[in-house]
């Protein structure tokens, strides 16, 4: 065979195996059914369900296919998440004491609870994240909820916190800083640990008075008393507030936007949300003694989500191809013939 046949098949061969490599990046890359033989398909599936793995627990590079996941696009300017209002979570019963009684949630009745969440999909946010997608910079999760626990109690630290960190879930924490250290309530190291460990801490005054029945001094003072401790405590901003006992005004809800705070909640019953009613959020009261049927309802219509692709493994990484370098024939130089030595 000539040289240069054998030149032109080595770089055929080596063209065949550029293609075989970018057709097996396209099927890890494409979605589920898209053109992907059955075969891969069925194989692929079964690895992410747990079946024919290797045994470092991660799939071949051949096995490896996107999966659905569902996400809130940027863009609405109004959403629908329930903003969850906690008190209390101890046992308690004290025929003498309704309102105790109302704002108390068994260890129990709240565990049955966050498992509940989780198993059925929901992904708990706090304010920075519903901000953020506000503004248009980012995503929410599907089926999102806020977890907020009112005043501060030491069976948050001690009891919900666990719970809440068991389930990898984001909660908020309205803190009143007069009370900290105090029969009850949490410690200011109880706080700044529950800060450094994904717990959005934020402002609920600083002695939980009456803000409608203050005078303009007294009402500043609340605010920003209790917002300017948490931040020297904390180290950064603190921008949300809450209503105690869920009493505002219009004069209260300018006091609190004047004080620098970006949300405040109430009592209100409530699930759409938005940056023009930022100072008034409606919540969803937990009380306790709801089962499960009556707390799957509170939750309320979900927002509509739709669905990305993302990849549960890394991608495969394709093997660097060798370096080769052309063949090149040389002609005949005068006097030296026409053909080398070695061919016949």
């Amino acid at each position: 065979m000539e040289r240069g046949a054998i030149g032109r098949a080595m770089a055929a061969v080596l063209l065949i195996g550029v293609a075989a490599l970018l057709a097996f990046g396209a099927i890890a890359q494409a979605p589920i059914g898209a053109g992907i033989a059955p075969a891969i398909v069925d194989r692929a599936q079964a690895v992410l369900a747990g079946g024919g793995s290797p045994a470092n627990g991660r799939p071949r590079n051949e096995d490896i296919v996107p999966i659905r996941h569902y996400v809130i696009p940027p863009g609405r300017p109004e959403i629908t998440v329930p903003i969850l209002m906690y008190h209390y979570v101890r046992y308690y019963n004290d025929p003498n004491d309704r309102v105790g009684n109302d704002l108390s949630v068994g260890p129990n009745a709240f565990q049955a609870q966050m498992d509940f969440l989780k198993a059925n999909g929901y992904h708990p946010i706090d304010f920075r994240d519903l901000r953020a997608y506000l503004h248009g910079e980012q995503v929410l999760p599907s089926r999102p909820v806020i977890l907020t626990f009112d005043d501060g109690y030491a069976d948050f630290y001690t009891t919900a916190y666990p719970v809440l960190a068991q389930h990898d879930f984001k909660a908020v924490s309205y803190v009143v800083p007069g009370f900290l250290g105090h029969g009850g309530y949490m410690t200011p190291g109880q706080v700044l640990e529950l800060d450094r460990n994904g717990i959005q801490i934020a402002s609920h005054t600083w002695s939980h008075r009456d803000l409608v029945t203050l005078p303009p001094d007294q009402l500043n003072a609340e605010l920003t008393s209790s917002r300017a401790y948490l931040e020297q405590l904390l180290g950064h901003p603190v921008v949300d507030f809450c209503y105690p006992a869920g009493r505002f005004d219009p004069a209260v809800e300018q006091a609190v936007t004047a004080a620098g705070y970006q949300s405040a909640t109430t009592t209100q019953l409530g699930y759409r949300h938005s940056l023009a009613d930022a100072a008034s959020w409606a919540r969803v009261r937990v009380h306790g003694g709801e089962g499960l049927d009556v707390f799957s309802r509170m939750l309320g219509q979900e927002e509509p989500a739709v669905a990305t692709w993302v990849d549960p493994y890394p991608q495969p990484v394709l093997p660097l191809l060798p370096e080769v370098f052309p063949i090149v024939y040389r002609g005949a130089e005068p006097g030296l013939g026409t053909q080398p030595q070695n061919e016949r």
